[in-house]
């Protein structure tokens, strides 16, 4: 995910955008086929590769389709609905699935995400219209994109409030447990807890994110930072231990969709390399959840501190910085209707000629 998101949104820059939706899907549902049919451990992993493959080419294209379809004042707003699929899908369909495999055996949760992916593919290809770019796209134009240092502030905030929340969320378990004093069989639930709050961060961040978008991020990521922070000494009571996590997630899932739609306005007219990287700063921040420390069982939530807090150093530079951008939004319609470029300008964007050149 981390390094094919980027390639691969390269590699399907001049198809068309609703195309590569369908293709990434269609990979998708061909990968898991293979897996399922296999016996060979090597095969599955290939195919597990492939299907990441398509997933951060899906995302790359999705997240500049949104953005797009809901206009600049509702683009915040896209991306949150987006990532709450993503949420919802770990905390529906992890739990779904592993419950599905105990009857069914491991291949059955592979048919089945076949199936919906499948679904899914022809769903996209009969209800997302084809889709024409403004201006020609081209992999310099895209890489062009990247000089600008708001957009690697965007990408920074995304990997250092990610890593800090699933730093600590990957050893809840065990904190949970051992210093709680919370009975295994009744872990999944502070689990859902957890997932709801991420689904409530992400709504959060796409209402008021296009409104108050620094605004909103500071002071999120300000109170995971507080947050992750609490837990170390109160963890040993089960009822702070589950209202704390629950909070984690809520404030910490509300910077996401705001960073992200900040990235692919940034990028104007070459959004595509830089919407797949945001999954990739993403897909970064969850690999730190591999740190740990000697620190015992609130180790991991001392890493989160730290990672959260540090989320405000690239969050208070943007700010300096402001995020006021003018940004080229293509006009969608059917492939047969007369397309017409746009140019949105942020709303409280003065005029270009009280403005500063970028």
């Amino acid at each position: 995910m981390i390094v094919g998101g980027p390639t691969m949104a390269l590699a399907t820059l001049r198809l068309p955008q609703r195309q590569t939706l369908v293709l990434a899907l269609a990979v998708f549902a061909l990968g898991h086929v293979v897996a399922a049919l296999s016996s060979s451990f090597t095969v599955v992993l290939v195919a597990r590769v492939v299907t990441a493959l398509a997933t951060g080419a899906f995302w790359a294209v999705g997240f500049v389709i949104a953005t797009a379809a809901a206009g600049p004042g509702n683009s915040t707003r896209a991306v949150g609905v987006m990532m709450g699929g993503l949420t919802l899908a770990n905390v529906v369909g992890v739990p779904i699935g592993s419950l599905a495999g105990q009857p069914t055996g491991w291949r059955g949760p592979f048919w089945a995400l076949a199936v919906l992916s499948g679904l899914a593919a022809a769903f996209v290809g009969r209800f997302v219209p084809t889709i024409e770019r403004r201006a020609e796209v081209s992999v310099r134009a895209e890489v062009r994109a990247l000089r600008q240092g708001r957009l690697w502030l965007a990408l920074g905030a995304a990997m250092l409030i990610t890593g800090g929340v699933l730093a600590t969320y990957t050893y809840s378990t065990p904190l949970l447990t051992g210093r709680a004093g919370i009975a295994e069989g009744a872990v999944p639930l502070v689990l859902i807890a957890f997932g709801v709050g991420a689904l409530g961060g992400n709504t959060i961040g796409g209402r008021l994110g296009d409104r108050r978008p620094m605004a909103t991020t500071i002071t999120a990521a300000a109170a995971t930072a507080l947050t992750l922070l609490l837990l170390i000494p109160l963890s040993d009571s089960p009822v702070a231990a589950m209202a704390l996590i629950f909070l984690m997630a809520l404030t910490g899932f509300t910077v996401n969709p705001v960073v992200t739609s900040l990235a692919v306005r940034f990028a104007g007219d070459a959004p595509t390399l830089t919407s797949a990287l945001t999954t990739s700063a993403y897909g970064a921040g969850i690999a730190g959840r591999a740190l740990d420390s000697s620190l015992g069982l609130t180790g991991p939530a001392l890493v989160g501190t730290v990672s959260a807090a540090l989320t405000l150093l690239p969050l208070i530079a943007l700010s300096l910085r402001g995020t006021h951008h003018p940004t080229l939004i293509v006009a969608q319609r059917a492939a047969t209707a007369t397309l017409l470029p746009i140019v949105a300008l942020d709303a409280r964007t003065p005029p270009c000629s009280e403005r500063e050149p970028d």
